[in-house]
């Protein structure tokens, strides 16, 4: 199965500012810097040509040795995902590596990542919104099966939503 995909980075790692990609401007736009200490933990962005349950596009974090910037594509190689609800919206976070960084492109699955990676993920998404006071819910994660069949899942709704608007 092929688990490499492209992954538009919004959000790089260590930051605090969350950048959205303005389609309608095509320009990159700072939607707010975090209300709480607490920094990015890995690349942040989408999987363009997606629409998760939530009507956004799919939600990538691709792990990486150093910061990108807003609107880089990146090759990743998707591990798994993470199931989250944000604000009462089931919001799942597929769990990739850079592909192209030597230092992190050797992980082939969830189980391979360091323990404290994962844990660090699930204590960013349960924390990062609490002095907004917006509740986020934190699960499991799942395999790269799963995180695939998302994904065709999401081009799936996002190709239905084209015709509908063609319509």
């Amino acid at each position: 199965m092929n688990n490499i995909v492209d992954a538009i980075i919004e959000i790089p790692l260590g930051t605090k500012n969350k950048y959205e990609i303005d389609k309608n401007l095509g320009k990159i736009r700072l939607s707010r810097v975090q209300y709480s200490s607490m920094t990015y933990p890995s690349e942040y962005g989408y999987i363009d040509n997606t629409l998760a349950g939530d009507g956004d596009p799919v939600d990538i974090l691709v792990i990486s040795s150093e910061a990108t910037f807003p609107g880089c594509v990146v090759e990743a190689k998707v591990l798994g995902y993470l199931d989250t609800i944000d604000g009462g919206h089931q919001d799942p976070k597929i769990i990739a590596v850079n592909n192209v960084d030597p230092r992190c492109n050797f992980y082939n699955s969830l189980e391979d990542l360091p323990k404290h990676s994962l844990i660090e993920i699930k204590n960013f998404f349960q924390n990062y919104k609490l002095l907004q006071n917006i509740k986020v819910e934190v699960f499991d994660y799942h395999n790269m099966e799963d995180a695939m069949k998302m994904i065709e899942d999401g081009k799936k709704r996002y190709k239905e939503k084209l015709l509908d608007e063609t319509l």
